[in-house]
């Protein structure tokens, strides 16, 4: 038994690793592409955030077929599976799942391909279903919404990217004294950027927590982001006056460049907020074949929801931080360098759509993927200076990858799971209790 659940940690701290490499990458890519912090930097204070927000505000349950796509019931009820061998192949079947999306991970990483992590274990857990159960074991409606995925996220990101940097273009950048007109506009950027993330953390990255506490929900979640954002927006207009009046008269390059300078404490404070977010409400879903693997080992059945040990949301935190710090290098390059060249503005408005299209979309029960938003919201962002902004073969090379993530990460489910289920399945069912 313990040789099962140091095999099965292996695997989960691999996974971490991967999605630290790969998805939480994501959240920096702005911030390093602006220049607005430095890869260092970015992979510390990333770092923290995502540690901070899955291991202090994560989920502690979690839904270990990953979000219905199969149901335990279906492998049992599998023709040719007896019911004490319904564990077994759940045990294999997560551990499989677990590996071919790390495996996908960690190959789309080494190609600097933005992937979803969700997409990975949805399309590996889907391939185990079918293999064991058939086709009817699979929740089909499931993955059309997922597909659906791939064409909302970054048409409405990049949609919302292209709009927020057009109006900062008009109503700052693009004027004659852009140091002026950044004072009168610049703070209600800063209002709408506040309202939205702190909406953001309250409905995503803290819906474990707020779910418990009656005074935030409903309209006082509304009230609360809107007293942080009049504040936020008050004292911004403050400190953008000290460093900007004055500079009116200042040739046009050097006032631009003053003027980007102030955006820099906002992207900061959206790439953090967005790799916090993450830790909090996805850590424990990407992870959610290993609680599910780590149960059915200790206990002998299979459940749909599971309690996930806080050892595995730490590992999972670890895992992340180190794949971040060693890999993500290689992610964040593509987004924040090679879709298009970012500056602090347009990375503010990058962030402005990511973060707005994945609070709406989550509210209305929309299936989005924060790393196709963001990739989206950049390539819109691009397109508003023009098609010759926009590295065309990069983005190809990265909607390429999107299409072939599920099948591919199925693919090598079922490959790894067959091979699991012919060398390993005696030594699981003695191993169990």
């Amino acid at each position: 038994m313990l040789a099962l659940l140091i095999v099965i940690a292996v695997l989960g701290l691999y996974m971490a690793w991967n999605i630290g490499a790969n998805d939480v990458a994501n959240s920096m890519a702005c911030a390093v592409g602006s220049k607005s912090m430095s890869v260092k930097w970015a992979l510390i204070t990333a770092g923290f955030c995502e540690f901070a927000g899955s291991v202090l505000v994560g989920s502690h349950v979690t839904d270990t077929i990953r979000k219905g796509i199969v149901s335990p019931d279906a492998v049992a009820a599998a023709p040719g599976v007896a019911p004490a061998d319904a564990a077994v192949l759940m045990i294999l079947g997560m551990s499989a799942a677990l590996l071919a999306s790390a495996l996908w991970l960690n190959f789309a990483t080494w190609m600097g391909m933005p992937v979803s992590t969700t997409h990975s274990i949805v399309g590996a857990v889907a391939g185990f279903g079918v293999t064991v159960a058939g086709w009817g074991a699979v929740n089909w409606w499931k993955l059309v919404q997922i597909v659906a995925s791939w064409f909302i996220s970054p048409v409405i990101g990049g949609i919302l990217g292209f709009c927020f940097f057009m109006a900062i273009s008009r109503l700052i950048l693009g004027r004659v004294r852009p140091c002026r007109d950044a004072v009168k506009y610049a703070p209600y950027t800063v209002v709408f950027v506040v309202f939205v993330v702190a909406l953001s953390i309250v409905y995503k990255g803290l819906v474990h927590i707020s779910a418990k506490l009656s005074w935030l929900t409903g309209g006082n979640a509304f009230i609360l982001a809107g007293a942080l954002a009049v504040g936020a927006g008050v004292l911004s207009r403050i400190l953008i006056g000290r460093t900007l009046r004055g500079r009116e008269d200042l040739p046009l390059p050097q006032q631009l460049q003053l003027v980007e300078r102030i955006f820099i404490p906002v992207v900061v404070f959206c790439s953090c907020t967005v790799a916090f977010s993450h830790g909090a409400n996805d850590v424990a879903n990407a992870i959610g074949p290993l609680a599910a693997v780590v149960d059915i080992a200790r206990t002998g059945a299979v459940k749909m929801d599971v309690a996930v040990p806080l050892w595995v949301l730490i590992l999972g935190g670890f895992g992340i931080v180190l794949g971040l710090a060693t890999y993500g290098y290689r992610v964040i390059d593509t987004v924040g360098t090679k879709i298009t060249m970012l500056t602090p503005s347009r990375a503010v408005a990058a962030g402005i759509a990511t973060t707005t299209t994945v609070l709406g979309c989550t509210k209305l029960g929309l299936p989005v993927s924060t790393t196709h938003t963001l990739v989206g919201a950049v390539l819109g962002i691009g397109l508003a200076r023009g098609m010759g902004a926009v590295n065309r073969e990069v983005t190809k090379s990265i909607f390429s990858s999107w299409l072939i993530t599920v099948p591919a990460a199925a693919i090598l489910c079922v490959l790894l799971f067959l091979l699991s289920r012919i060398f390993l399945f005696d030594l699981i069912r003695q191993a169990l209790p």
